[in-house]
């Protein structure tokens, strides 16, 4: 099959899995941008150059991913910026909300704190906050497919719901981040992100475009999707972990995982690496080698 002329979007829904592709991410600075933005949120100094090469160096110092947001359709600018600190960790994830009048504040936060317990310095946010991938700079998809999502949510939750910066996978567009959880999807209709936003108010889990958990890396987010897909379990029911030392004759081999619910019960779930045919990875781009994460076995342990 060729791939020719296929947005990346439509390339990688032909055969590449969503389970284990979401970026890795612990920590989150979001900070309002109207307008539009550049291809890169640090590399493009969006923020003014001075600004924006201190807080390069501080959110990589912090493990803290920039992100911009804006309301979704146009917005009066009123001098006056949202913004999101948010610690995604697999428990005790929180996000607080504060406003800024001058970018400069940005400096006075320490995003350290994403590392550690709510620091109190904004308003906690108790409702899940839902980041759709609008960066059409980035890629073509994020744009085209993102914000008919973003503005059909922000609808029916007009307070709780961003067009973002790149989360990463625009190849998965339209891409969507829950926060506080990290819960990451992509592929998604209308109604898939009414269904994930529905859940998440009730401390559930819809698994239709589910990519992974962004506090785990791509094994541990494949193995937490496998483990969802057999029981039911809420948001913070489940924890995983690498085994150590797995068995690797098979080449394919990719690891194992331990999976536990809250309750005790626990999972042993081993994966491979699956090559698919080339494509591109972004629109436009020369078509490469592809991969994709599958489950081999779902084990319960005693």
């Amino acid at each position: 099959m060729s791939f020719a002329g296929m947005p990346c979007s439509v390339a990688a829904a032909v055969d590449i899995p969503l389970p284990g592709t979401a970026t890795q991410v612990t920590g989150w600075l979001c900070v309002e941008q109207p307008g539009a933005w550049g291809r890169d949120v640090i590399g493009d100094e969006v923020l003014g150059p001075e600004l924006t090469a201190e807080l390069a160096v501080r959110t990589k110092a912090a493990r803290v991913r920039p992100t911009l947001i804006r309301r979704p359709g146009r917005n009066e600018f009123t001098g006056a910026r949202t913004v999101l600190l948010a610690s995604t960790g697999p428990e005790g994830s929180w996000c607080e909300r504060l406003e800024i009048t001058d970018l400069k504040q940005l400096l006075d936060l320490d995003l350290h704190a994403v590392a550690g317990p709510p620091p109190n310095i904004g308003v906690r946010v108790t409702d899940p906050l839902v980041l759709v991938c609008a960066h059409g700079k980035r890629d073509q998809c994020c744009a085209r497919y993102g914000r008919p999502i973003a503005a059909a949510l922000a609808a029916d939750f007009p307070d709780r719901v961003w067009e973002c910066s790149h989360t990463g996978g625009h190849r998965f567009a339209p891409a969507v981040v829950l926060l506080p959880s990290g819960l990451t999807y992509g592929r998604v209709d209308a109604a898939a992100a009414m269904e994930l936003v529905d859940a998440a108010d009730r401390g559930a889990v819809s698994l239709r475009g589910l990519r992974g958990r962004s506090c785990y890396r791509p094994l541990e987010q494949l193995a937490e999707v496998a483990v969802r897909e057999r029981v039911p379990a809420g948001v913070d029911d489940l924890t995983v972990r690498p085994e150590i030392d797995s068995p690797a004759a098979d080449p394919d081999f990719a690891g194992a995982a331990i999976v536990t619910h809250r309750d005790g019960r626990r999972w042993r779930v081993t994966a491979r690496m699956v090559a698919y045919a080339p494509r591109q990875a972004s629109c436009g781009a020369a078509a490469k080698p592809a991969t994709g994460l599958v489950v081999d076995e779902v084990r319960a342990l005693r």
